[in-house]
């Protein structure tokens, strides 16, 4: 099934916790507490590995405080998120944009976001965007360009690596646009899907978008919800009830509640473990998770 307000019991009906610690939009001027080196980054890691999360989604910052398609950024977050602990890293394929230094805006090209795969030592699962929109923040608004002639390079070369996938998908098009890489072969089910809500220029964050989605995509994926800001705990509350997976973290919210900072990334995982259990939903373990996910033989 792909939602049930009844506890089964089993293996999958554990809860996956994706805890996004950086994000790609915001810095430090919304929250100091956001991590934004390698090591700040490897620290929060470990701390939200201790909390109960079992996934990390990883964007990395410059020396600047600035997105940056640098591999060797990616490498070295990599590799000390790796050393700290054992928790499955995932890499977020929208690099995002930056400021150079004559003023002007970059946006993250195709290519920038293809040498992804380039990382070293490859992260266990990486996610793509399942079609292209306009993506607008109170920052300002872009193309997020996510050509199906991209996507299929990008899976293509997941795939070769043997690499897990997340999909995103932002509205219904987008849906339709996986399942006709599923006919092609490039994509096998089990799936694993995030169904991302309130962005703007993508599905509004609704209990009836979040249940329509959900019904469209495979019977046999597995999937979580992503919504940012104030619709972050109320969507992420209702898909853990709906036997959803969750994903929380600053890269989607930077306040506890209203008027409160949050202090850690770890703080609100903890938060998802304690709503969990009083739901009855275990929160899975890196095995668990990774077993459910595919990554594991």
């Amino acid at each position: 099934m792909k939602y049930s307000l009844i506890s089964t019991g089993t293996e999958k009906d554990k809860v996956i916790i994706t805890a996004a610690i950086t994000g790609g939009i915001h810095g430090k001027e919304t929250n100091p507490n956001i991590p934004i080196t390698p090591e700040e980054q490897a620290q929060a890691a470990l701390e939200c590995y201790n909390a109960g999360a079992a996934v990390l989604h990883l964007h990395v910052r410059g020396a600047d405080g600035q997105n940056t398609p640098d591999i060797k950024v990616y490498n070295k977050a990599v590799r000390l998120i790796g050393e700290k602990c054992p928790i499955i890293r995932q890499i977020g394929n929208g690099i995002g944009a930056w400021m150079n230094p004559d003023g002007s805006i970059q946006v993250a090209s195709l290519q920038h976001r293809l040498n992804l795969l380039n990382i070293r030592p490859q992260a266990e699962m990486h996610t793509i965007n399942a079609g292209t929109f306009e993506f607008r923040t109170p920052l300002g608004g872009s193309t997020f360009s996510n050509p199906m002639a991209f996507n299929e390079d990008y899976i293509t070369g997941c795939n070769e690596q043997g690499l897990g996938l997340e999909i995103e998908v932002y509205d219904l098009s987008h849906i339709a646009n996986i399942m006709e890489l599923v006919e092609k072969g490039l994509l096998k089910p089990p799936l694993h899907f995030s169904i991302v809500l309130g962005i703007k220029g993508g599905a509004p964050a609704s209990p009836q978008n979040l249940v329509h989605m959900v019904d469209q995509i495979p019977e046999d994926s597995t999937w979580q919800v992503v919504t940012v800001s104030k619709y972050n705990l109320r969507s992420t509350l209702i898909a853990m009830a709906m036997g959803g997976n969750v994903r929380t973290g600053m890269e989607d919210t930077v306040s506890y509640q209203r008027g409160e900072p949050v202090k850690s990334n770890a703080q609100l995982v903890e938060r998802m473990v304690r709503i969990a259990r009083e739901m009855g939903r275990e929160p899975a373990t890196v095995e668990e998770a990774g077993r459910i996910l595919g990554l594991n033989p």
